[in-house]
């Protein structure tokens, strides 16, 4: 919130007027197991501060800092000043976003999660480090001054390297994702830090393996925008390609002693990776204990057989910390699209 006001103030130069906000986080969002939801109840209070629930881990964090950013800009600015229809109003939501969130998470991580709930899916190269100099910090002098120019990328400020490539991710028909709860929790943060410690420390062994990891994204990437565009349902070179980037995922986890695809979670997505129609599978994010994200044939047969997998699916295995968590199915998917202006009063049955 701060970073937000603060550059609405630089950015006028005007008061800003006092505001009372509410923010609504999607059920899927959150593990919902114990928990009575009412059919239909899209945003259920469950009790605890929002430090306290227990994420699904999908990015909830950056999707709430990206939507919050968003709506008081809108708020705030005049639509001379801020279109999210138009792609400089984009660019500068994503760089404001990507500060706020940036600082929150203590300056680690990709920044993907942000870019995606901007712009939607899309092939994303992350920013510079030195985008946000020891300068851009809520308690250094001309803090201000700094954020508007760093988010606006003007004056002396360090050019912002970000590429975000939309046309070159496209999920073929016939194939949907399916996100799962995986009901134990991992704090992405404290593992991301470790995993950039192992980094400093072992430069060479890994540079090897971000470069081994990278190769496999990208020939991913390209194996599923030639599967669209040819409209082929032979999904073999998916599926090869998906357990290449498994393979990669783990010489990092077992090289930097971070759980990034813990033994549990290899065994839930070999055992869904063997189901007829499922494609594969990988931990999201930063990896650990959260979820899974699955590629699957888009067919009720495909997604029943998923279903009663995971219904009595269950941890196993001494040393897992998410031994004895549950899997459950979420109601979302992929989706092409990122930030829009939504009708506020589709929303005034949740005001207080």
């Amino acid at each position: 919130m701060a970073y937000a006001l603060t550059y609405i103030y630089a950015a006028t130069s005007k008061p800003i007027e006092p505001s009372n906000i509410i923010i609504l986080a999607d059920n899927d969002y959150y593990s919902t197991s114990g928990e009575s939801l009412v059919a239909g109840e899209r945003f259920h209070n469950f009790g605890v501060p929002v430090t306290e629930a227990h994420k699904t881990g999908l990015g909830s964090s950056a999707a709430l800092v990206t939507s919050f950013t968003a709506a008081v800009l809108s708020y705030y600015l005049s639509k001379e000043e801020f279109n999210l229809d138009e792609e400089s109003s984009r660019r500068r939501l994503h760089n404001l976003a990507q500060a706020s969130h940036c600082a929150a998470q203590g300056k680690v991580g990709s920044g993907f999660d942000v870019a995606s709930a901007v712009y939607g899916s899309c092939l994303y190269r992350r920013f510079s480090p030195d985008v946000f100099s020891a300068n851009i910090d809520l308690d250094s002098k001309g803090f201000a001054s700094q954020l508007k120019d760093t988010v606006n990328e003007a004056g002396s400020a360090q050019p912002w390297d970000t590429e975000v490539v939309k046309d070159a991710v496209k999920v073929p028909k016939g194939l949907r994702f399916v996100m799962c709860d995986v009901d134990c929790g991992s704090q992405t943060p404290g593992m991301v830090k470790k995993v950039l410690s192992w980094r400093a420390k072992e430069v060479d062994i890994a540079e090897k393996a971000w470069d081994d990891l990278q190769a496999a994204n990208e020939d991913f990437v390209q194996e599923l925008k030639k599967v669209a565009e040819s409209g082929e349902t032979n999904y073999s070179g998916l599926r090869q390609r998906i357990q290449h980037v498994r393979k990669h995922i783990r010489n990092m986890g077992t090289a930097s002693d971070v759980p990034i695809e813990p033994p549990a979670q290899t065994r839930l997505l070999d055992a869904c990776t063997e189901l007829a129609g499922v494609v594969g599978g990988v931990v999201p994010g930063a990896g650990g204990y959260d979820a899974v994200a699955l590629l699957i044939e888009d067919k009720p047969e495909v997604f029943d057989s998923l279903r009663k997998l995971l219904a009595g699916w269950k941890f196993e295995g001494s040393g897992d910390a998410g031994a004895g968590g549950h899997v459950n199915i979420l109601g979302v998917r992929e989706e092409m699209m990122g930030v829009r202006t939504e009708k506020a009063d589709d929303y005034v049955d949740y005001l207080p």
